[in-house]
C-alpha cells in the first residue's frame, strides 16, 4: 500500500514541471491510436497503463530517458515512436506524459483516501478524480490490437518498402492482357527460369556493365538451405542458422535489429487453418517501418485483408510473390489447425 504513495512523490518531483505544460488531451489521442497496442495489456514487457509498480523504475530514470526511449526505441521490443514514425516528437512526448499522469492520478487518489475529510470535501474529491480518471474501457479495447514493431528503419529497407508500395499500386500487366497468367507473381516460374543470371532475369539492366559483374544467384545460393517454394531457398532457416547476416543499417555496420517475438493469429472462416503471422521471422530481417503504417495500420480493425487483395499485390502481396515466397504455399501462412467441434469430432471417430 505504501508503494503508490512513494511512487507519486518520486514521479511528481521528476515530472511536476513538465506535466504542468503537457497537452494531455493530445497525449490521450496518441496513446489510444498507437501506444495502447502494447501498453494497455503489457505486451512484450511494456509497462501497463496505470500500473505504478511497472512505471516506477522507468520514471526514476528521469523524463529525458523516457522521452528518449519513446522517440528512438529501446530493445528488445520498443519500436521507434511505437512504429508511428510520422508522429511529431511533441505528440509522442505528450503520450508519455499522459501515461505517467495515469499512475500519478491513481497514487494521488489512494493518498487522498487516507485523509480524514468532511462529506463536502469527499464530494469535491470524487468529482476531481472522475475528471482525471483514464478511459480504461477504451484502453482495454485497444489492447487486442496488432502490435507495432521495432527500431529505427534502415534507409535501404525503407526504400524497399516504398518500391513495394509503388509496385502494389501499379496494375498488373498480366490482368486483362496476353501475358502469362502467372506473370504477376514472378516467383511462380518453371524450374528453368528460376534464379537466372542478372543479365537474364528481367530485373537488371542487361546493357549495364555492372550487371555482368554481379554474382549469379545459383552460385550465391549454393550453400543455403533449400525450399520447395519461391526461389527454392529457405530464407528463414538461412538466417536462423547464421548462413546469412543481413545488415540492419546502411550506414552503421554495428546497428542491431530490434526483434519482436510475437505471433498474430488471424482467424479465417471455414475449415481452412487460421493464419499465423510471426513477427520474429520478419523483424529479424526487416525494420517494422517497412510494413507499418503504409501497408498495415497498427490498429485493431483497421486492416481488411483478403486473398483477392493479396493476389492483386496488396497487403501481404506487396512482398510475397515478388521478393518472398509466393502465395501458392498456403500452409506456410495457414498453419494453425482449428479444433473440431465436439459433435463433428465424435462423428469422425464413429466413421473410422
Amino acid at each position: 500500500m505504501r508503494t503508490p504513495i512513494c511512487f507519486a512523490l518520486v514521479s511528481l518531483l521528476v515530472f511536476g514541471h513538465g506535466m504542468a505544460h503537457a497537452d494531455l488531451a493530445k497525449g490521450k489521442a496518441v496513446y489510444e491510436k498507437t501506444c495502447a497496442v502494447c501498453h494497455a495489456s503489457g505486451l512484450a514487457g511494456a509497462p501497463k497503463y496505470g500500473d505504478a509498480a511497472g512505471w516506477a523504475p522507468r520514471i526514476k530514470g528521469g523524463v529525458a530517458a523516457l522521452y528518449g526511449s519513446a522517440l528512438n526505441g529501446k530493445p528488445p521490443a520498443m519500436p521507434k515512436k511505437g512504429g508511428a514514425l510520422d508522429t511529431p516528437d511533441a505528440e509522442i512526448k505528450s503520450a508519455v506524459d499522459y501515461m505517467v499522469a495515469s499512475v500519478q492520478t491513481k497514487a494521488d487518489a489512494k493518498k487522498d483516501e487516507k485523509k480524514p475529510e468532511d462529506k463536502s470535501a469527499k464530494s469535491d474529491k470524487s468529482v476531481e478524480a472522475a475528471a482525471k480518471s483514464p478511459p480504461a474501457a477504451q484502453a482495454a479495447a485497444a489492447a487486442t490490437a496488432a502490435p507495432a514493431p521495432a527500431a529505427a528503419p534502415s534507409q535501404a529497407a525503407a526504400g524497399a518498402a516504398a518500391a513495394g508500395a509503388v509496385a502494389a499500386a501499379a496494375p498488373s500487366p498480366a490482368i486483362g492482357g496476353n501475358a502469362d497468367v502467372n506473370a504477376f507473381n514472378r516467383l511462380l516460374k518453371p524450374a528453368g527460369k528460376r534464379n537466372l543470371p542478372p543479365t537474364e532475369d528481367g530485373i537488371h539492366d542487361p546493357t549495364n556493365d555492372g550487371t555482368a559483374a554481379l554474382q549469379p544467384p545459383l552460385a550465391a545460393y549454393g550453400n543455403l538451405p533449400k525450399s520447395n517454394a519461391g526461389n527454392r531457398i529457405d530464407w528463414v532457416q538461412a538466417i536462423g542458422g547464421k548462413k546469412i547476416n543481413p545488415r540492419w543499417d546502411r550506414l552503421d555496420p554495428k546497428a542491431e535489429p530490434v526483434v519482436m517475438d510475437l505471433n498474430i493469429i488471424r482467424e479465417v472462416k471455414g475449415s481452412m487453418p487460421d493464419v499465423v503471422y510471426p513477427h520474429k521471422q520478419h523483424t529479424e530481417w526487416l525494420d517494422c517501418s517497412n510494413c507499418h503504417p503504409a501497408i498495415f495500420v497498427p490498429q485493431k480493425g483497421a486492416n481488411q485483408i483478403s486473398m483477392a487483395a493479396i493476389l492483386l499485390g496488396q497487403k501481404c502481396g506487396v512482398c510475397h510473390g515478388k521478393v518472398a515466397f509466393p502465395v501458392s504455399e498456403c500452409r506456410n501462412c495457414h498453419s494453425k489447425k482449428k479444433d473440431l467441434p465436439v459433435a463433428a469430432a465424435q462423428k469422425t471417430a464413429e466413421t473410422k
